[in-house]
């Protein structure tokens, strides 16, 4: 007998981790009906979800997604207002052509060349907090972090940033379609108006690189000139923000992890490939869809049918990572996936390390008392099936 849909209410984003244990025990690909009643199927073990994220017949192409989404009745596109022609919502050739566009800003070498403004600007928030008893960390570390470095790599004014950050918080969210709509209007109403300064004051910025690859090569359509520059403002901040305020979570609850973390700094870099494992950014991979029929595990799919990778129920999988539940700092978390895999493999996982690197280095050293303000409380998560990201994160800092 076929299995009844899995309903994904509020309780999933503030503890999707116990809804997947219950799936994994039960196998390892469900029917789901997630937001707006968009009914698919969910894949929660990491051996299917690695090979559904690498295989060319779950499709990523925006208008056909659109249009399946149209026939199920949701109320409009993924993303909506003319964002949607980037990589991430695009199958080859158009996605190898987009992504090699952006490859070279985040190489090895120029990553690296970040570290010094990496390190000041963390430095500087930290020393605003040096005074405070209590801060949100959230607001003042883990967001502006991030969101000031790619605001300066794609020359993006950081005075804009509550504005972009709101929008990007409402097509992330489960609002009401008209909300998502309006939002992403709005967004790409400022990144055309700001593609349009761009070319007629072009700088030494991602932003003006994409337009002048457009303007002499004709290698963007101006659609995917506006939609890559959302694409990297909003997946270029968002990773991380999650990545510093999620790690910090787990680790303030698990005391003896952050003793460890703090006394051995060296652990930092195997310390955050274990949060992404752990409690990862990102939750529901984005939207993917079959092309023709696929067996996935011992379920046969139908074309034209949803599919959800869940990433943080792979990374919990307890046949690849033993004792998944427990959050362990020396664990060698290699080959998680919470920055996806295959061709769409997050293009910049090695700035969003970084970041985390540099982030948890300094906050553990300049406040080795750092714990939860109210240890009791339950916590804000955001309403969102693709991110798995906290409002707010209140800490005692002494």
């Amino acid at each position: 007998m076929r299995e009844r849909p899995v309903h994904l209410g509020d309780d999933f984003f503030t503890d999707p981790h116990a809804l997947y244990r219950e799936l994994r025990d039960r196998g390892g690909v469900h029917p789901v009906v997630s937001e707006h009643n968009l009914t698919g199927w969910m894949i929660t073990d990491y051996e299917p979800a690695r090979a559904a994220l690498a295989d060319p017949r779950l499709r990523k192409s925006a208008d056909r997604a659109n249009a399946l989404l149209a026939r199920q009745g949701d109320r409009g596109p993924q993303v909506g207002g003319g964002l949607t022609s980037n990589m991430l919502a695009a199958d080859p050739p158009d996605h190898t052509r987009l992504r090699r566009l952006v490859n070279k800003a985040f190489t090895v070498r120029a990553v690296e060349a970040m570290r010094p403004r990496l390190e000041e600007v963390t430095e500087r928030l930290l020393d605003g907090l040096s005074g405070e008893a209590e801060a949100d960390l959230v607001a003042a570390f883990a967001e502006p972090l991030p969101i000031t470095v790619i605001c300066e790599l794609l020359g993006v004014p950081f005075s804009d940033r509550s504005g972009f950050r709101e929008w990007t918080a409402t097509l992330l969210s489960t609002a009401p379609q008209a909300d998502r709509a309006h939002a992403a209007r709005s967004m790409a109403g400022y990144l055309t108006a700001l593609v349009q300064d761009k070319r007629a004051h072009p700088a030494d910025d991602m932003l003006s690189a994409l337009v002048r690859a457009r303007d002499e090569d004709d290698r963007l359509s101006e659609p995917e000139l506006t939609s890559m520059a959302f694409l990297l403002l909003v997946a270029g901040h968002e990773t991380t923000v999650n990545l510093i305020a999620n790690g910090t979570l787990a680790l303030l609850r698990a005391p003896d992890q952050f003793e460890l973390l703090r006394a051995t700094p060296s652990l930092v870099p195997s310390a955050v490939e274990e949060f992404l494992r752990y409690d990862g950014p990102v939750n529901l991979a984005t939207l993917r869809y079959t092309a023709e029929p696929l067996t996935i595990g011992d379920v046969e799919i139908p074309p034209d049918t949803f599919v959800h990778v869940a990433l943080p129920a792979a990374n919990r999988d307890p046949a690849r990572f033993p004792d998944p539940d427990r959050l362990d700092v020396t664990r060698d978390a290699g080959g998680h996936l919470a920055f996806g895999h295959g061709i769409h493999f997050c293009v910049g996982a090695r700035l969003a390390r970084l970041e985390a690197e540099i982030a948890f280095r300094r906050l553990l050293d300049r406040f080795p008392g750092l714990r939860l303000a109210r240890p009791g409380e339950d916590l804000p998560w955001r309403p969102s099936f693709r991110i798995r990201s906290l409002d707010a994160l209140p800490l005692r800092l002494k």
